[in-house]
């Protein structure tokens, strides 16, 4: 029996533009609520971006997307999932972060993801700019590497910015490989382009064997082609998703800090989640919504919308292989 405590607010109970909103409207259950223990996906905000080093303002990404989240119904239009029955989901709130210290704040972001590690809850985070996938790394592979599939413009494989600064939105998969949070032979970055300072970043990624998918030959292939190859690198084996919302072109999500121009359209953004679907995912991200610069809200509801496809293939059983 569906436990109903999990269920969202329908759209036919209260109009989507009234109470308080919470991720998809689920229940709000932080850590010390009763029934913590009871979740099994999380969503989580991370309203941070201190390691914003162009346009600010994902800080407030998770409060844009919650509003822009009680669009979402509760079963998938096209698998037909209903990831709020088969899985008990829940809004765990915000990591307050120190917006004066890097270090305090990635200290916080891990001691709370580690409290979702302990507990066998899934995070579904909405960020908060893109270093804040570090931290929730550190605490999900504690016990060993994580594969990644990552969707960007960019590799944020840059080994500092400004003669010295590691801990940067550009920094972060650098960071993780050094720390042994990922396994570089299973990691796949998609749809990267823009120009670029250098081949930093693209030399290192060669050197530790990361697969780094250029915009060019993913248009070329086909979304198809590129994600059964994502799947194959990932394998069977645990799995983080990170999704950049500038890995869209800013035609359809102007909203973000470092836009770069030639990427998918929104219906592509969507569909290269769903053939995720197969993948053991024991978290994923949505970062860089920066509300600022959105126009009529428009990337805030794209990344809601992303989010509920990343819930379900979260929620999909990895031994039913994908759905393309």
């Amino acid at each position: 029996m569906t436990d109903t405590f999990f269920q969202p607010v329908s759209g036919f109970e209260l109009p989507r533009f009234a109470g308080v909103p919470s991720f998809m409207r689920l229940p709000v259950v932080q850590p010390g609520h009763p029934r913590f223990g009871d979740v099994q996906i999380g969503l989580v905000g991370v309203p941070w971006d201190s390691g914003t080093t162009n346009r600010p303002g994902p800080r407030h990404g998770p409060r844009a997307l919650r509003d822009a989240s009680t669009m979402i119904r509760a079963m998938h239009p096209v698998t037909h999932q209903r990831p709020f029955v088969s899985h008990r989901c829940a809004d765990l709130g915000d990591v307050g972060p120190n917006p004066a210290n890097i270090d305090d704040s990635m200290t916080r972001i891990t001691a709370f993801y580690a409290q979702l590690v302990q507990k066998g809850i899934r995070p579904l985070t909405a960020g908060g700019d893109h270093l804040t996938s570090l931290p929730v790394l550190r605490a999900l592979a504690a016990d060993g590497p994580l594969g990644m599939v990552h969707f960007d413009s960019h590799t944020d494989l840059y080994n500092e910015y400004f003669g010295g600064a590691r801990y940067t939105h550009g920094t972060p998969f650098r960071r993780a490989v050094e720390e042994g949070l990922l396994d570089p032979t299973r990691v796949v970055q998609i749809g990267i382009r823009g120009t670029m300072y250098d081949t930093e970043d693209r030399d290192f990624a060669k050197a530790a064997g990361i697969r780094v998918i250029a915009i060019e030959e993913c248009m070329a292939r086909g979304w198809a082609d590129v994600m059964a190859e994502a799947r194959q690198i990932a394998g069977s084996e645990p799995t983080y998703v990170s999704y950049d919302i500038d890995f869209v072109d800013p035609a359809f999500a102007p909203g973000t800090g470092t836009p770069e121009v030639g990427g998918p359209t929104s219906f592509d953004a969507l569909s290269v989640v769903r053939q995720l679907h197969g993948l053991d995912i024991v978290g994923a991200d949505l970062v860089e919504v920066s509300p600022p610069f959105d126009l009529g809200g428009a990337t805030a509801y794209l990344g809601a919308s992303l989010m509920f496809e990343l819930l379900c293939a979260m929620a999909a059983e990895p031994d039913k292989g994908a759905w393309v």
